[in-house]
């Protein structure tokens, strides 16, 4: 099924959505139908008129009811699976981040320094990408098992299902309190969060895989380096070293607010399905064939319609180990929009093709700005980076350079309201740094005193947000810095603390071995650029008149192929868990 529903027009001011339009007579509105005016003599009909009005009003509401549960339960859905991708990636591709973190360290590095900003910054780049795709493939999914679930709904209730159309809105009439009841215990739920799914297993796959890829690196002794030999238990280091580096992962995630994310199909739930009266219609034309066609093939279980209430009827091994991972599947599905692509427009271009095109023309854009701000052209590097916004609205550091350069430019207004654009996606020490400058500069003391206490309170190590906050506080309440605040000393940051209205921040787990020389190196983690990539098609061979899909690189490119590789060779790093390289600081 298409991944995106953007082709839903908004239905024409003359039309009352069941195929008679609408007209004005002497200022009331009449119905004709086939060029003829119901209204008997000329004359309005006011019950009629008023049956109208309210029948509209009625359908509207139900739109509104329709659209808003969809949107609920994508964000129950996204919170979810996304937490299940999580997973995966601290099963798959976090041993291999922590085996090329500790060849160029010691088995114990990982266990001191998994919370540090290097590696967390790492983490950011690759969830907030992550994120981006998460957008595209949960939302198709989403709606797929809401229609399901409002389709079963209806069955429950009698109420016919078009072959070819599938359920149409108005037929949920009658039972519009029905689903109003089934709104209300949505908005009763917690917010959905990212958190570790409970009906997952540990972490042992990741453990043993890294262990065994350490024994594989170093299999003859005299390959070992220096500090493991020397290190005793080095296997229980880095068993440590990878928990914690769970732990980092699962920590940077809930920085994030799931709520910036699938801004395309929020844009439809919120403006455009529930006011066009469309929703249900528009989606039972889509999804009901590939509803038909799952039916068929895997049958319908006895009072399965009955499940709308949860996700069980749609999700292929529901809260098992073997549940649905939409991210085995290949971002190459149509139905893309020409108006979100610009002309001319090209229609070969699938799902990840568009958003590494999206990416790479996003970072030119802030590349040039950051050229323009480094020689002091502030209101040239707006430009560059609202551009590099327009194309991205998911990638929240460009509203922060916004917000850096409105900033230099002395316009707290818009400086403030750029950096809460950026922490609606992402609650970032960077973000919150920025927006309590601009708000100090407005007047608003008492919220940049709460924008420092949460940079203090996740990051108690933070001189400048320190420094800062004992500016900002009352000087009767103003305590004087600890000397050895500087140092690192615990008391004295606790003492500090106290002082400053900061809730104390759990001090982790220390390790059960001692702190070698090598586990106090620094490391820098570079996402490599894509750059001279060929770009590759399907090709479809017939042998021996058995058809095969094969790859091959492709030679007639089209001209938003050819735009896809110059930006490529600008170095443009594309962040992803296997794009990165570990180095010595």
């Amino acid at each position: 099924m298409p991944a995106k529903y953007s082709h839903v027009k908004k239905r024409p001011a003359n039309s009352n959505g069941n195929g008679k339009a609408v007209k004005k007579i002497n200022g009331t509105t009449a119905l004709t139908h086939k060029g003829k005016n119901t209204l008997r003599h000329g004359q309005p009909n006011p019950h009629g008129d008023r049956g109208l009005t309210q029948t509209m009003s009625v359908v509207s509401d139900l739109e509104r009811t329709i659209s808003r549960i969809l949107l609920l339960r994508y964000q129950q859905d996204i919170a979810r699976l996304f937490s299940t991708r999580l997973h995966h990636i601290a099963n798959v591709y976090l041993p291999t981040f922590v085996l090329r973190c500790v060849t160029v360290t010691g088995p114990g590095w990982a266990a001191f320094n998994a919370d540090s900003e290097e590696v967390k910054d790492f983490f950011r780049a690759t969830i907030g990408m992550d994120l981006r795709q998460a957008g595209e493939r949960i939302a198709t999914k989403s709606l797929l098992w809401s229609y399901t679930a409002l389709r079963h709904f209806a069955m429950d209730h009698n109420v016919p299902i078009c072959q070819k159309k599938g359920l149409h809105s108005i037929r949920l009439i009658p039972h519009i309190a029905g689903i109003k009841a089934h709104l209300s215990q949505l908005e009763d739920m917690a917010h959905p969060t990212i958190a570790k799914p409970p009906h997952l297993s540990g972490y042992g796959v990741g453990q043993e895989t890294l262990i065994d890829a350490c024994e594989q690196k170093y299999s003859r002794w005299s390959e070992v380096p220096f500090e493991w030999r020397e290190a005793q238990g080095w296997r229980s280091k880095v068993r440590f070293g990878y928990d914690k580096m769970v732990q980092s992962l699962w920590k940077v995630a809930r920085e994030f607010d799931l709520n910036g994310y699938g801004q395309i199909l929020r844009d439809k739930l919120a403006n455009k399905w529930c006011e066009c009266g469309c929703s249900t219609d528009h989606l039972g034309s889509v999804c009901e064939k590939t509803v038909r066609d799952q039916e068929s093939a895997s049958g319908v279980r006895s009072g399965k319609h009955r499940e709308w209430d949860g996700r069980g009827n749609g999700v292929f091994g529901w809260e098992t180990e073997e549940e649905e991972d939409v991210w085995d599947l290949e971002m190459d599905w149509g139905g893309v929009d020409p108006e979100e692509l610009g002309q001319p427009f090209d229609p070969s271009m699938t799902i990840a093709d568009i958003m590494e095109w999206r990416y790479l023309r996003a970072e030119h854009e802030k590349e040039s700005g950051n050229q323009y701000f480094r020689r002091g052209q502030y209101e040239k590097a707006i430009n560059h980076y609202e551009a590099a916004h327009r194309i991205e609205p998911e990638v929240p550091h460009y509203q922060l350079n916004l917000a850096m350069a409105y900033l230099k430019l002395e316009k707290w207004i818009e400086a403030e309201e750029a950096c809460t654009k950026a922490l609606s996606q992402h609650r970032s020490s960077k973000g919150l740094f920025r927006r309590a400058r601009a708000r100090q500069m407005l007047g608003k003391v008492d919220e940049a005193i709460k924008d420092l206490r949460t940079i203090v309170r996740s990051q108690p190590t933070n001189g400048d947000a320190i420094a800062e906050l004992l500016a900002l506080l009352p000087q009767d309440t103003r305590p004087p810095p600890p000397a050895s605040s500087s140092s690192g000393d615990q008391q004295s940051i606790e003492h500090l603390f106290e002082h400053l209205g900061v809730a104390k921040p759990k001090v982790p787990k220390p390790p059960s071995f001692a702190r070698m020389p090598s586990d106090a190196l620094k490391v820098k983690v570079t996402i490599m650029p894509t750059t001279d990539v060929p770009i590759w098609e399907h090709v479809r061979e017939t042998t021996d008149g058995k058809q095969k899909l094969t790859m091959t690189m492709k030679t007639d490119l089209t001209g938003r192929e050819r735009e896809v590789q110059c930006l490529r060779r600008e170095g443009i790093p594309f962040p992803g868990w296997d794009k990165y390289q570990v180095k010595k600081a």
